[in-house]
């Protein structure tokens, strides 16, 4: 079966799924976005996805042409239409890119020469590159740039154009080809990962920076929302590289993996350089949440000789 696309108003086959060269998506980068998981083929948490997409696209100015719900709904449809597709026991990613339409060079790149583009697909979930972290953890490393002000670009405005992640990213593995990268911004703060939000384990305490120079991500809040029923104190605060080089224990947030953990900063070991145990009790209580065992599922995927 062909996997369907939903491209501004109509369901179509992956394959006829096209764009204008002259959509702002192509032309400027000009698009915001938002990607969500299913777990056991239940999108998890789309509602709130689609709820900071909404927000996005209210600073970005774009009109998408439907309300929240509207976009909901043709979600999952699009979403029902493509699951026979997988297997039980896998997942997809389900993503939505919004870009202001066809553009025109001029005077006033303000004026929307159409309505605008609104794509939504799905694509499996593949986890292979991140599952060794689960049990060995990652490399953290700090990239020589840094992340765009706020001042410049909100990082709350969840948009497609990943330019200075990338680099970001290439830089991080000039010092380790599987390093995950840190980013600080211009004050020297760490802000975020490509793709996620940073946390630390420091006497007992979660501490993650604030939204002032990262994205509000929804894996984020998950963790907070997990560690918080535990009684596990949280607290949001600037974070300094030196408090990653100290603290017992570090990792990521992201939609695909949940929570990634890294067991070395900077070349030096994080506590004792094993995944830590409030890492590992935040994993299973999120496993619980969804009725699945992340890190079993991603093992999975890994080639027998790798899986253990």
């Amino acid at each position: 079966m062909t996997r369907q696309v939903y491209l501004s108003g109509q369901l179509v086959a992956e394959e006829d799924a096209k764009i204008s060269i002259f959509d702002s998506a192509v032309l400027l980068g000009d698009t915001v976005t938002e990607s969500t998981r299913t777990f056991g083929h239940c999108p998890f948490k789309l509602s709130e996805h689609i709820h900071r997409l909404y927000k996005s696209l209210k600073v970005a100015r774009i009109d998408p042409g439907m309300n929240a719900d509207e976009m909901l709904n043709v979600t999952l449809r699009m979403l029902e239409a493509n699951l026979p597709d997988y297997r039980e026991g896998d997942d997809c990613w389900i993503v939505h890119n919004i870009s202001r339409g066809a553009f025109i060079p001029g005077p006033d790149p303000t004026v929307q020469r159409s309505v605008a583009t609104v794509m939504i697909y799905t694509q499996p979930l593949d986890l292979r590159g991140w599952a060794k972290f689960y049990t060995d953890g990652c490399h953290a490393v700090t990239p020589m740039s840094r992340i765009i002000p706020s001042q410049s670009l909100d990082a709350r405005i969840k948009n497609r154009s990943r330019m200075a992640y990338t680099l970001a990213e290439m830089e991080a593995k000039l010092v380790d080809p599987e390093a995950q990268s840190v980013i600080l911004d211009i004050h020297g703060n760490v802000a975020e990962n490509k793709g996620g939000n940073v946390f630390i384990v420091s006497d007992g305490v979660l501490k993650t920076p604030r939204t002032t120079n990262c994205l509000a991500g929804i894996s984020r809040a998950t963790v907070m929302q997990l560690a918080r029923l535990r009684n596990i104190c949280v607290e949001e605060t600037e974070l300094q590289p030196y408090d990653l080089y100290t603290a017992d224990e570090v990792f990521f947030t992201s939609t695909p993996y949940c929570i990634m953990p890294a067991t070395k900063f900077n070349g030096l070991p994080v506590g004792d350089g094993q995944v830590g145990p409030m890492t590992q009790r935040l994993l299973r209580a999120w496993s619980e949440f969804v009725g699945l065992d992340i890190v079993r599922q991603a093992r999975k995927q890994l080639p027998a000789s790798e899986a253990g």
